[in-house]
């Protein structure tokens, strides 16, 4: 049997389960939180934290390249290393920004003419994929990369695809007071719903762990997955 890391889902998230608060790529939490009064006086926390979490973390390109790293000054080198899923989101700029920021940098593609191609970094590797396989990119993952935990941040697309495959291990989550609403608004777990019953299996079922009252109204949960 293959390892894999520990996986752990660190998001930020509304009381009704949102991660941006709407559904067009000009409204997104990290711009739109700093702005709203009674939000903003806590949202500190939720990075404080995120300082703490594992030394891999793993990123979508969509995300990535809405944060701004395809036109961003390139950041200082930090002791994190990135995997980063994409096949179309993130530009030459994008790749050296991770170069430049990550210890180890790991894009992972369907895309065989990814921009990350061009670029010769020696911490710069492609894992390339016919199809998406998250499961056979975690044990790349650990056995070429000797990457044993990770932190998930990804959109609620990709993980819906991580949950239905069961390769999450840990929920932490921290929730802002406030509510956004939008049945269009990305959620922390998004994609297909199941529609039968013998698909409850693909459920997430979870062992609360802690339970920390923040300051400002904010709270942090954390979950063991336990099926």
């Amino acid at each position: 049997m293959c390892k894999r890391p520990i996986t752990t889902l660190y998001m930020l998230s509304s009381v009704d389960g949102k991660i941006s608060t709407g559904n067009t790529s000009e409204l997104d939490v990290d711009q739109d939180f700093p702005n709203i009064d009674g939000v903003k006086e806590g949202l500190h926390q939720y990075y404080d934290i995120e300082k703490t979490t594992d030394l891999w973390s793993l990123n979508s390109g969509f995300v990535q390249a809405k944060i701004g790293v395809n036109e961003d000054e390139y950041p200082e080198k930090t002791p994190v290393s990135f995997v980063v899923i994409d096949n179309k989101n993130l530009t030459e700029h994008g790749v050296m920004y991770f170069s430049k920021l990550a210890k180890t940098f790991v894009l992972v593609t369907t895309n065989k003419n990814h921009p990350a191609f061009s670029i010769q970094e020696d911490n710069v590797h492609i894992l390339y994929q016919e199809k998406l396989d998250l499961k056979a990119m975690l044990e790349e993952l650990y056995e070429q990369f000797h990457c044993e935990r990770i932190t998930i941040q990804t959109g609620g697309t990709l993980n819906g695809l991580f949950l239905r495959e069961k390769l999450f291990d840990f929920v932490d989550l921290v929730y802002a007071p406030i509510l956004i609403g939008g049945k269009d608004t990305p959620t922390l777990v998004d994609g297909e719903a199941i529609s039968k019953k013998e698909a409850l299996k693909q459920l997430g079922v979870l062992h609360l762990e802690h339970c920390d009252i923040l300051k400002d109204s904010y709270i942090r949960l954390r979950y063991r997955v336990i099926s």
